[in-house]
Formats: structure tokens, C-alpha cells, sequence
């Protein structure tokens, strides 16, 4: 079991305070690891990471800035001296002001290209810089493990039948724009494994499956029936994955895509 500590490692989260970011956050420092909590508010940073070790360290930073993740950086080696995890959790999805006209603006012919855009800055752009800063810091001391989170949306297309309501009315679609930042975080995960992979920094994709958020009823009847375990996953079921990502226990898995979906993208 020792493969799988993470005693007196640093891990830095993005996106902490989201609802897996926590969990995230939880399963790092349970494993024994000196938890960074990273997102936009950094006063609710700061008061999470209270929660979590004596030693956390809560430090806000805006993932689309490269000043501010250049300081993210200079915060966490001022306090911990290295990196050995970065985990890139943060990300948007659709989200529309006005719930009566979700059902037409989420429709692909009428996206707004606003919404494109800020997915594609926040879910790719992010990444990008947060590897290209935090994670040049990880490769020039020859070791690491970089954890992309990207979805099964970025493996397999929507199924928008899911989003019907039992009359048979849509009640809303999955936009292109989720699905396709998603999918170039996995290609980019490959890339960056590639490019790294001398220098013994690793780097692998978590393609979680839905999480049961008190969604409506029919959604989650719907994303159930279509998953061979029968259910949506509980936040705490991506634990094992992240640890085991962070870990020695994955000291020869570089470059690759772990999903964890209940068996959705396996039918």
C-alpha cells in the first residue's frame, strides 16, 4: 500500500472549490499529500483549506491568467519549495441566464459564440497555461505526475436523448462546445506525456463519468438506464482514481486516458 501515499508530497488542485474539486482536495490529503486549494475566491480557498490539513495552503488564482498562475506557482514554492502533483480540475460548462431560453440557445445552430469562447479558455486554455507554468517548474526537477481531468464527453458525443423529459420533450441539448474542450484536453494530455516523458514528469487524463448533482428526476433515470452499473456516480467515486494517478501506484502509465463511467462509454 505504500505505492499509493502520498506523504509529504505537494499537490496542487485547480478548481478546488467545485464539487469533485473538493473531493480532489480530500483524497490528495487523506493520502498524505500537502494540498494546494486553488480557485477563483481565494478568501473560500483559504477557509477550505482549513479543512483539510494544519499545512494546507489556500491560494487564488485565475487559470486563464498567466500572471496569476505565475503567482500560484511562486506561492506554493514559497511555502512548500516543490511540486510532485498538479491536478487540472477547473473548467465551465454551459450555462445560460435566462432557464426559458436554454432549450434554444443550447441547440447547436444557435450557441452563442460568448459561451464557445469562455469554455474553450477556461477547460483548454486553463490547462494549457497552468502545464506550461507550474508544470515547466515539475520537468526541470525531473519528476511529477500531471493529472488533466476531461470527461467521457470527450471521448464519445452526447447522447442527447438523455435530456428528454418523460413526454418526450427535450428539455435541453448538450452544447459541441463541452464535448470538443474535453476532447482536446486528452489530446493535449498525450502531447504533454510525450514531450515530458524524458525529463520523467508524467502526465494522464481522469475522464470522469456524470455526477448525481440533484439534477432533475428524468435525467437521472435517463443517464442511469444507459450505464451498465445502473447509477450516476456519487462525488466520492473518483477517490481511488486521483490517488492512484498521483501515485507511485501509476509510476508506468503516462499519456493515457482513465475512465471511470460506470461503464458508460463500454456500450
Amino acid at each position: 500500500m505504500n505505492l499509493f501515499s502520498l506523504k509529504d508530497k505537494v499537490a496542487i488542485v485547480t478548481g478546488s472549490l467545485g464539487l469533485l474539486g473538493k473531493e480532489h482536495c480530500l483524497a490528495l490529503a487523506e493520502a498524505g499529500a500537502h494540498v494546494v486549494v486553488s480557485d477563483l475566491d481565494d478568501d473560500k480557498c483559504r477557509e477550505f483549506a482549513l479543512t483539510l490539513t494544519p499545512d494546507a495552503l489556500g491560494a487564488g488564482a485565475d487559470v486563464t491568467d498567466a500572471a496569476s498562475v505565475r503567482s500560484l506557482l511562486q506561492k506554493t514554492e514559497g511555502r512548500f519549495g516543490c511540486i510532485d502533483i498538479l491536478l487540472n480540475n477547473a473548467a465551465v460548462n454551459e450555462k445560460f441566464e435566462d432557464p426559458l431560453l436554454a432549450l434554444q440557445m443550447s441547440q447547436f445552430e444557435h450557441f452563442p459564440l460568448s459561451q464557445w469562447r469562455k469554455m474553450m479558455d477556461v477547460n483548454v486554455t486553463g490547462v494549457f497555461l497552468c502545464s506550461q507554468i507550474i508544470g515547466a517548474a515539475m520537468a526541470k526537477a525531473g519528476k511529477g505526475s500531471i493529472i488533466n481531468i476531461a470527461s467521457t464527453y470527450g471521448v464519445v458525443a452526447p447522447d442527447q436523448s438523455i435530456y428528454k423529459t418523460p413526454d418526450g420533450r427535450q428539455a435541453f441539448y448538450k452544447s459541441p462546445a463541452y464535448p470538443v474542450s474535453k476532447g482536446a484536453v486528452i489530446a493535449f494530455t498525450r502531447f504533454l506525456a510525450a514531450y515530458w516523458g524524458h525529463c520523467g514528469l508524467r502526465v494522464n487524463a481522469l475522464s470522469p463519468g456524470g455526477v448525481e448533482n440533484a439534477q432533475d428526476d428524468f435525467f437521472v433515470k435517463n443517464y442511469s438506464a444507459k450505464t451498465p452499473l445502473g447509477r450516476m456516480a456519487q462525488p466520492s467515486d473518483y477517490r481511488g482514481a486521483v490517488v492512484f494517478l498521483a501515485s507511485d501506484a501509476s509510476s508506468y502509465m503516462t499519456g493515457a486516458n482513465l475512465i471511470v463511467d460506470g461503464g458508460w462509454t463500454a456500450v
